[in-house]
C-alpha cells in the first residue's frame, strides 16, 4: 500500500487486500480454537469504520506488546469470513510518536459519526431554540440542558457497541430521533409534541456520565451502579428546579418518559411506557437505533447476518465492492513491524 493510512481506511478495504496501517485497538481477548491452540480476537477501529481481527497462533503479533485501548501499528490480509470483512493479522504493535512522521494520527482513528458534527449542533439548536417549544418553561428547560451539555452531547457515543458507538453518535442519534418526533407530532395531533421533543432531548442524557468518551467508551462506575435511565431523570430534576414554572403534572409527565423509554421491563426500564407521548417516544428510540444497526452492518457485510441487537437474522444489501486479491505492499515506506 503506497497510501497513508489517512488516504485508505476501514470503510474502503475489500476483499484480498494487504494492508498496512495504523488503527485503535478497540478489543483484545485471547482464545482457543478447536484443537486448543490459542489465538487472539481483535477488533481494530478508525475514524471510518471497524472490523475483526484474528492474530493465529503462527503470526509474529501472537506474542505483541499491545492492549485493548492501544494505538496500534499492524499489517494484515482482508479476508471475506461469513460474507463479511475480516483480518487475519500478520504484525501488530503499539504506535510510538517515532510513527507521526508517517501518517499516525489520533485523530484519524476516533470512530466518529460520518455526518458533521457543527451541522448536526446545528440542527438540534434549530429545534430547541428555534420555536418548536412555544412554551416559555419548555423552551427554558431545554436551553439550560444544551447550555450544560452540549459539548458533551457533540463527543460522546450513544452506546458503547450496539448503535451510534463513536464520537458524535450521542448527537446524531437526538437530532434524527427529534426530527422523527416533529413529524410524527404533526401527524397524530393528539400527541403533545413539545413534552415528545424534551423526551428525545433527556432521555439518553444519563449516557454522558454512563460511559466515557471515545476513544475507549468504558462504563463508568455510575454507569454500572446506577445507568443511564436514573442518571438522566437525575439530571433532569437538576434542571427543573430553575424552571419553577413547570407544574408538577409536566415534571411527572417527563420523568415518566426517560423513566420509560426502553420499553420494556426486561431491558432494565423501572415502568413501562403508559402515555401516548412515552409509548411513541420508545418507538422513535428503537426505529432510530435498529436502522443504526443495520446501516452499520451493511458496510462491510451482506446476505443474511445475525443482528444481536434485532435477536434475528436480517438480509443486508451490503457493500458490492470485491474482486481479486491486491497486494499492497508494506505500506507507509519507513513503517516497521
Amino acid at each position: 500500500m503506497t497510501e497513508s493510512q489517512k488516504e485508505h481506511p476501514i470503510a474502503n478495504w475489500q476483499t484480498g487486500e494487504t494492508v498496512t496501517g495504523f488503527a485503535l485497538l478497540a478489543r483484545r481477548e485471547k482464545r482457543q480454537d478447536r484443537n486448543a491452540n490459542d489465538y487472539l480476537d481483535l477488533e481494530l477501529v478508525d475514524a471510518t469504520g471497524r472490523i475483526i481481527g484474528k492474530v493465529w497462533g503462527d503470526s509474529q503479533a501472537i506474542q505483541g506488546d499491545y492492549e485493548a485501548g492501544d494505538f496500534v501499528a499492524f499489517k494484515g490480509l482482508v479476508k471475506n469470513f461469513r460474507d463479511r470483512l475480516q483480518l487475519t493479522v500478520l504484525k501488530c504493535r503499539k504506535a510510538t510518536d517515532a510513527d507521526r512522521k508517517l501518517g499516525f494520527d489520533e485523530g484519524n482513528l476516533v470512530p466518529t459519526t460520518p455526518r458533521d458534527i457543527d451541522e448536526l449542533w446545528g440542527r438540534l439548536e434549530q429545534i430547541y431554540r428555534g420555536g418548536e417549544l412555544p412554551t416559555p418553561a419548555y423552551a427554558k428547560l431545554a436551553a439550560l440542558a444544551l447550555d450544560l451539555h452540549g459539548a458533551a452531547l457533540k463527543e460522546h457515543p450513544a452506546a458503547k457497541t450496539i448503535h451510534h458507538a463513536y464520537r458524535g453518535g450521542l448527537l446524531e442519534h437526538v437530532v434524527s430521533m427529534a426530527e422523527l418526533a416533529l413529524v410524527i407530532g404533526s401527524h397524530y395531533s393528539e400527541l403533545d409534541r413539545e413534552l415528545l421533543l424534551l423526551g428525545v432531548l433527556f432521555h439518553d442524557l444519563g449516557k454522558l456520565l454512563e460511559i466515557g468518551a471515545m476513544p475507549t467508551n468504558s462504563y463508568t462506575h455510575n454507569g454500572r451502579l446506577v445507568g443511564h435511565i436514573v442518571i438522566g431523570r437525575d439530571l433532569l430534576r437538576d434542571l427543573w428546579d430553575e424552571v419553577p414554572e413547570l407544574s408538577e403534572e409536566t415534571k411527572l409527565h417527563l420523568e415518566h418518559l426517560i423513566l420509560s423509554h426502553q420499553g420494556r421491563r426486561e431491558y432494565g426500564v423501572p415502568v413501562e411506557p403508559m402515555t401516548a407521548e412515552a409509548l411513541t417516544l420508545h418507538m422513535i428510540d428503537n426505529l432510530d437505533s435498529k436502522l443504526a444497526q443495520l446501516r452499520d452492518l451493511s458496510g462491510s457485510a451482506s446476505g443474511f447476518q445475525y443482528v444481536r441487537g434485532l435477536g434475528r437474522h436480517m438480509l443486508l444489501a451490503g457493500s458490492d465492492e470485491g474482486g481479486g486479491a491486491k497486494e499492497a505492499g508494506d505500506g507507509p515506506e519507513q513503517l516497521k513491524l
